[in-house]
């Protein structure tokens, strides 16, 4: 099970964090702290993956893949793989890279909803259920069709209501 995913900036800033398990906020600030820490002072050379021990908790192990100035980071358990949940980020970016053409930290920061969008379409629950970009997006396309649809609906009705009062 996927337990967490977060998105950390080269400062220390989470941009996305979300947890699969009941997390208090200070624990999920603590986490992404140390995280973070342990994060910036890894060697290019080494490998990506983490054994979570005194961490993250028994049985926890952290993937990540730093992207220009983005840390993509997932937690996950002894029953994901390892190269699965590596590929998963790998995944994750690329369909930021087709909704947002050449992602970078500020289509994060002004498209936080679309970003947790995507996600839900990948995981639900802590389980991995779609890893098609393609049906991603589409997905996502959907969704937002169907938001503007209900704003659309919304402004008719109000207008309607000041015009008949």
């Amino acid at each position: 099970m996927i337990r967490a995913v977060m998105v950390i900036n080269n400062q220390g800033k989470p941009r996305l964090a979300k947890f699969y398990n009941y997390t208090p906020v200070e624990q999920q600030q603590q986490l992404i702290r140390t995280i973070y820490s342990v994060l910036c002072l890894q060697p290019e050379n080494v490998s990506n993956f983490i054994e979570g021990g005194s961490l993250l908790g028994p049985d926890s192990r952290l993937v990540y893949k730093l992207f220009a100035t983005l840390y993509f980071v997932f937690i996950f358990d002894s029953s994901e793989n390892e190269l699965a949940m590596f590929d998963l980020i790998q995944v994750y970016v690329e369909t930021l890279e087709k909704c947002f053409s050449n992602v970078c930290e500020l289509d994060i920061v002004l498209n936080y909803g679309k970003m947790h969008t995507i996600l839900d379409e990948m995981i639900v629950g802590g389980q991995v259920v779609e890893t098609n970009s393609q049906n991603i997006i589409k997905a996502v396309e959907e969704i937002s069709k169907l938001e503007k649809v209900t704003v659309a609906t919304k402004l008719i009705s109000k207008s309607t209501s000041l015009l008949w009062g």
